[in-house]
């Protein structure tokens, strides 16, 4: 080999100078990888720590805001349960010492305890699990109604404002059907549809105002059902319609429904109108009333809203 080609000395160290530099170099693009990797996993850690307590958060804040519906759904049920009972005894004793006609306490209590129980909804909660809760009143008087129509406990007082002739066999006829349409209205259309509103109206300020207007006024028969008369009829279809009407601007104010006052006046009026040629009809001597006028009310309702 050529002596030019032989490494020197000088040239010995600066190669072992830039080995040096490399191995340096080395080193600290290791240490700054290593430094960005234990960053990324410490910002990782810290991100996910985060989310876990704010997912916490959202949890608790969702799970007492259930419990405060809950809270609220059940003490609107314990003060309309009450409200019912005081109710239904306020009639009791004016029945007890004569003050009304058993027949028109009944009545009465036929035509105010689905609106007043219909004008409770909106004091219930925006929780799906509502409209439940809600059900455990008519729901609490159909087994009270069970218990004395079967005969397992006696209360004279309730039996004459709710039946015809004080026989408690009648409450597992009509005022079982009434309180049905309550539980059926409240779980099937509640809030979210005005078909049981409608259903509810017609069944008691309609039917019930057509029996005392009928046997107060009814002297005019109609020509197919000698027990209907057209005092009693024209006032089931106009206080029908009003009550239904009144009933759905009431919701409509509170912001449940957007409807168009004419055009929810005219379906109403129309279904009003068939719950009462229904109403009218010979066939219900054997159907009762409290079925066949709320059920046909329902099935147009469906129809029309």
């Amino acid at each position: 080999m050529p002596a030019s080609l032989l490494p020197t000395s000088a040239d010995s160290q600066f190669q072992m100078q830039a080995c040096n530099r490399s191995g340096a170099l080395c080193m600290l693009h290791a240490n700054k990888s290593a430094w960005r990797v234990s960053f990324r996993k410490e910002w990782g850690r810290g991100r996910s720590t985060s989310s876990t307590k704010k997912r916490l958060r959202v949890a608790r804040c969702a799970a007492m805001s259930a419990i405060q519906e809950f809270q609220q759904d059940f003490g609107v049920v314990g003060a309309v349960v009450a409200g019912a009972y005081l109710w239904i005894q306020g009639f009791e004793l004016l029945t007890r010492f004569n003050v009304l006609d058993q027949k028109l306490s009944r009545k009465l209590v036929h035509m105010t305890t689905g609106p007043l129980f219909m004008l409770s909804w909106p004091l219930f909660s925006s929780s799906s699990a509502s409209r439940y809760i809600c059900s455990l009143v008519p729901l609490a008087n159909a087994v009270r109604l069970l218990i004395l129509g079967l005969g397992l406990r006696t209360n004279e007082g309730v039996v004459k404002s709710m039946s015809r002739d004080g026989d408690a066999k009648e409450l597992l006829r009509g005022p079982l059907y009434y309180v049905a349409v309550l539980f059926i209205s409240t779980v099937c259309f509640w809030r979210d549809s005005p078909v049981g509103m409608i259903a509810l109206s017609v069944m008691c300020g309609g039917d019930g105002i057509a029996d005392i207007i009928g046997r107060k006024f009814g002297r005019e028969k109609l020509p197919y059902n000698e027990k209907k008369s057209w005092a009693g009829s024209t006032a089931m279809f106009v206080c029908g319609t009003a009550l239904s009407f009144a009933s759905i601007y009431y919701f409509t104010y509170l912001g449940f429904y957007a409807l168009d006052p004419l055009d929810t006046l005219a379906r109403v009026t129309f279904i009003s109108l068939a719950a009462t040629l229904v109403e009218s009809l010979p066939i219900t001597s054997s159907l009762d009333d409290n079925l066949m006028v709320p059920t046909t009310a329902m099935l147009l309702g469906s129809i029309l809203f």
